[in-house]
């Protein structure tokens, strides 16, 4: 007995101070380590693109690119005719016809060479890379010259194979490719880094508005099930269960659409979870009606609006209420319509924090498709409706 209570003496207050020094708790707050998940240690898109598109170079091989690029050969040979002629007759439509067929023939095969060289292109500086196009560019002019040159001698248009305005049509063919190569390089730069810019703010601003739905969904849930744990840990138990899920949704990437499937199966965990707290007050009606399965929408776009109408409309009503909510496809347009009734006292009515949340998705939605998509919000028969239109984006 003296010995156990001599060990158990040295377990307690006293016994800290024979540990081994790796063993003492250090002081101060305990950090908790997480494990390594893939969504914590992966960069982002845009991080990627931040360290790996420096140089802001665009595709050359686009077809956006493709099209400015012959555009801009069009135009140029516009205003040659034009410097050159002072009437607009009959010979000077043959001459703008003979530089625009020169220009889109130059052009075609700059935009063909400039695709070869694209991926090469890209993976080099701002200034190796403007620089290697331009010489391109220059050495397209140059053959192509010599090339128009030979074909109007093989056709026997010219009496000579080097005419006598042969080197001055190629000095100023290149003065001419270099002026506008180096303008039309700078454009395309320029507009590159635009549309760079602006899809960084339009993810930044994806990312922002999804972090606010995170915390008070979150909060939210986990009011619900501790409002259980005393009185029914069972179903306290069943709602822990599909947090997992949730959560994941939640920490997912906002930039990205989920299919309709995926956002109806979380919504539906949400309203199991709401279904254990408020039991029979809460009706719950799913109308489905030619939606296609591959359809895809902004993560997280029914579950904050059927959270508005439980904890704004529905929970404060004595005798409860059904939720319906209504998917139907029209063409090619996803409808979305979530209806709830009014509370019984008009204090309870949607307030700021509903407004913020309607705010939230209405930018969302303008965020991905544009003004293609567009937000309702009425009240009819004493219920409050909430209707989203959105192009059918099939994944």
């Amino acid at each position: 007995m003296q010995n156990g209570q001599r060990q158990a003496a040295a377990s307690g207050p006293k016994g800290m101070k024979t540990m081994h020094p790796r063993m003492r708790p250090e002081p101060g707050p305990r950090t908790i380590q997480f494990p390594h998940h893939r969504f914590l240690s992966d960069p982002s898109p845009m991080a990627k693109a931040s360290g790996d598109g420096q140089h802001f170079l665009p595709d050359f091989g686009s077809f956006k690119v493709a099209i400015r690029i012959i555009v801009l050969a069009v135009l140029i040979a516009a205003v040659v005719t034009i410097g050159r002629n002072e009437v607009f007759d009959e010979s000077a439509w043959q001459d703008l016809n003979l530089l625009i067929g020169f220009g889109m023939v130059l052009a075609l095969i700059s935009v063909l060479v400039l695709k070869l060289f694209s991926p090469l292109i890209r993976r080099m500086t701002v200034r190796t890379g403007s620089l290697l196009a331009f010489m391109l560019l220059l050495a397209v002019m140059v053959i192509g010259t010599e090339v128009m040159v030979f074909a109007l001698y093989d056709l026997r248009l010219i009496p000579e194979r080097w005419p006598d305005w042969h080197y001055s049509l190629l000095i100023r063919t290149v003065l001419v490719g270099s002026i506008v190569s180096i303008l039309g390089l700078r454009y395309l730069l320029m507009a590159h880094r635009a549309e760079m810019e602006s899809r960084a703010e339009q993810e930044a601003r994806m990312q922002a508005l999804q972090s606010r739905i995170r915390p008070h969904f979150l909060f939210n849930s986990m009011n619900s099930i501790a409002s259980l744990m005393r009185s029914d840990p069972a179903r306290a138990e069943i709602a822990l269960q599909d947090l997992p899920d949730l959560f994941r949704v939640l920490l997912a990437d906002a930039r990205k659409l989920v299919p309709i499937s995926a956002e109806r199966e979380i919504s539906r965990q949400y309203l199991e979870i709401e279904k254990l707290r408020l039991g029979d007050r809460l009706k719950i009606n799913w109308q489905v009606n030619n939606v296609p399965r591959s359809a895809l929408i902004p993560a997280l776009t029914l579950q904050p609006l059927l959270e508005n109408a439980i904890y704004h409309g529905i929970e404060p009503r004595f005798q409860g209420g059904t939720l319906r909510i209504e998917l139907w496809g029209e063409n090619e347009t996803l409808n979305v319509l979530i209806s709830n009734p009014l509370p019984d006292v008009p204090k309870h009515a949607h307030g700021k924090g509903n407004k913020i949340a309607m705010e939230n998705i209405r930018m969302r939605l303008t965020t991905h498709f544009g003004e293609s998509a567009s937000m309702q919000v009425f009240q009819d028969g004493g219920q409050y409706h909430v209707k989203l239109r959105m192009p059918i984006v099939r994944g």
